[in-house]
């Protein structure tokens, strides 16, 4: 069954628009600042899963009440007066957990931006697997504050905010087939700022590298052309994002990020060259491949490869050093 796929965006005039802060529940908004409010809300969402993301203008206090089901992971991306929630005065990308059946009550001073993800607690095995942690419900049922690393807190920001637009932009992007890619690119976000603020967990052991790099392996063999997350492998094996690091730099000297991008280029590079020109764009196969920063993927194509992606669909073959390129067909 094909999951159920939303992209969503809208202008906020009033508060009122707030009220679907966060989709799928029902967010109890009082406006605290003068002046009418402004603002966008975003939406994305991928069967029970969605992520939001709000900005406003003005002072707010918001309220959930304690009938929804579902957990909430929530950012705080931008604030230029005092952030509160519960009893945590929140900093700049700290996350803030509400359990399922869990009242809220926050208090945004002044203009403010945010980012949440809604899900069902079941899904945490699955969404974190690999980080023993995480993966256990027991640890999301109580309300929580994580305080982010300034470095990864603002690295996370910036890939949350930069994968929602992308998928505004390019709602195409989110099918069925990349839903689950980028699912886990949006839960990894909050999770690296989550895993950031809890204390090492090194288990003192760590399994043959080759052994497991096979494994590895086997499961992108399973997963044919789809793009696979990092997050992914860690839950189907079982392993920790630190375990699967350290296998990737003894094996290949890189981590295991940089390996599956290299993959993934790898897999545009085939489709380009064996597509006849017209028949598919750049864009098209890049963004099938999970790449939604198309100006960065044509760097990295290029550092690989030696040439521009459009010159690999048109069929370039460069001559030798000082030489000029034989043909060139270069798609818009």
């Amino acid at each position: 069954m094909e999951p159920f796929l939303l992209v969503d965006s809208k202008r906020l005039d009033g508060f009122e628009g707030l009220h679907q802060a966060v989709h799928g529940s029902h967010v109890d908004v009082m406006q605290l600042g003068r002046g009418r409010l402004r603002g966008s809300l975003s939406h994305v969402g991928i069967g029970d899963f969605s992520l939001s993301i709000g900005a406003f203008n003005v002072g707010m206090r918001t309220q959930r009440v304690a009938s929804d089901d579902k957990l909430i992971i929530g950012m705080l991306l931008s604030a230029e007066e005092r952030v509160a929630h519960w009893s945590f005065d929140m900093q700049l990308n700290d996350v803030l957990v509400i359990p399922p059946l869990v009242e809220h009550d926050g208090v945004f001073h002044g203009a403010s931006a945010y980012a949440a993800m809604r899900f069902d607690l079941n899904e945490v095995s699955r969404l974190f697997g690999g980080e023993a942690r995480l993966s256990d419900p027991d640890t999301w049922r109580s309300r929580g504050h994580f305080r982010a690393d300034t470095e990864i807190g603002a690295i996370a920001s910036r890939r949350l905010v930069r994968i929602m637009s992308h998928l505004r932009t390019h709602s195409g992007a989110l099918t069925p087939a990349t839903a689950n890619f980028w699912k886990r690119s949006i839960v990894d976000c909050m999770a690296a700022n989550v895993m950031s603020s809890l204390p090492p967990d090194d288990e003192g052991w760590l399994r043959s590298a080759r052994r497991l790099i096979r494994r590895v392996e086997e499961h992108l063999d399973t997963a044919g052309n789809r793009p696979v997350h990092v997050s992914e492998i860690c839950a189907a094996l079982g392993v920790s994002r630190r375990t699967l690091h350290r296998a990737f730099q003894e094996v290949f000297g890189l981590g295991p990020v940089s390996f599956l991008r290299h993959k993934r280029l790898c897999a545009v590079h085939s489709i380009l060259r064996d597509s006849a020109p017209g028949s598919v764009t750049v864009s098209a196969v890049a963004m099938e491949q999970g790449f939604y920063e198309l100006g960065r993927f044509a760097q990295y194509y290029q550092a690989m490869f030696g040439e521009r992606p459009s010159q690999t669909l048109g069929g370039v073959t460069l001559l030798a050093d000082g030489d000029d390129v034989a043909t060139a067909q270069l798609d818009g």
